[in-house]
């Protein structure tokens, strides 16, 4: 199947801080888009832009050929896709189901066992980035599923992302996105401690992060998050209580196979100790609160 403008719409359903920007590349190509949020004003410049404003997610499905989603947590992903009145419930016959979340390895493997039951096709494309990424359309997005379904709708990914990879059946995007969140978690801690000592022996950090940015410490933690750290700039590119449900999954995960990752239990006792001190509406980058009291 190749996907045309002038026969098939899309459904994006989840417009937040990375969502909206990401249903806005689509709309800026020209695609006729139907959108869904559950606070309705998130959508209010897409749907002035000319994107078309359905009341539930099973309308945005009725209505679309391809349905993409980008929510919070597995418990939204799973109401949404398997509830009643669902996706897979009210979705075209041969419609696509991409969830952008990052969800459950688990979760996904559910969700595309279902949607194969009713022939659709479902899945996984957990996303790293950002919110910079997202407006920029650079982000990585990392795909599970079929792999004729995966070339079908790779132009729409494209409008999105520049580092695109299939990596193999249901729930191998979210085992990768896993991956991802577990560097992350390490790394952040890294440069909280790292900026943190520059501070301490009385060297200038804006100076060193300067000077380390362009070496072997050079990262998006370091270089886009750690000017966040030192500016005292907190707001949520990505929200340290979204990294913390990240966190969480990928230590079920690992639990099931019987996998350590000691760095993430680590950091997330650390995110923990944050959240009771300072609660979790921030930014990850936030967590260089612990270290600059």
């Amino acid at each position: 199947m190749t996907l045309d403008k002038k026969q098939h719409s899309i459904g994006f359903i989840g417009l937040g801080i990375m969502g909206n920007s990401m249903a806005r590349h689509i709309l800026s190509a020209d695609w006729p888009i139907h959108v869904y949020n559950r606070t309705k004003a998130k959508a209010d410049d897409l749907v002035g832009r000319g994107a078309v404003w359905m009341d539930t997610p099973g309308e945005v499905a009725s209505q679309s050929d391809v349905i993409i989603t980008m929510l919070g947590y597995p418990h939204d992903v799973e109401e949404v896709y398997l509830g009643p009145g669902g996706l897979v419930e009210r979705a075209r016959d041969g419609a696509y189901l991409i969830d952008m979340t990052t969800s459950s390895p688990s979760l996904a493997q559910k969700i595309a066992d279902a949607a194969s039951a009713r022939g659709l096709r479902a899945l996984d494309a957990p996303v790293s980035g950002g919110d910079v990424g997202a407006r920029q359309a650079k982000l990585a997005i990392m795909m599970g599923g079929g792999e004729e379904d995966f070339k079908t709708v790779l132009p729409l990914m494209e409008l999105m992302g520049t580092n695109i990879r299939h990596l193999g059946g249901p729930g191998a995007g979210q085992h990768t996105k896993m991956a991802n969140q577990v560097v992350i978690a390490s790394t952040l801690v890294g440069v909280c401690e790292g900026l943190s000592y520059a501070k301490k022996v009385g060297l200038d950090p804006k100076q060193v992060l300067e000077t380390i940015g362009t070496g072997a410490a050079g990262s998006f933690q370091l270089n886009v998050l750690g000017p966040r750290m030192l500016d005292g700039a907190f707001d949520p590119g990505f929200y340290a209580h979204h990294l913390m449900k990240d966190m969480d999954i990928a230590l079920t995960e690992s639990g099931e196979i019987g996998f350590d990752l000691p760095g993430m239990k680590m950091v997330r006792g650390m995110f923990e100790n944050f959240k009771n001190e300072f609660g979790t509406d921030f930014g990850t980058q936030a967590l260089f609160k612990l270290y600059d009291r």
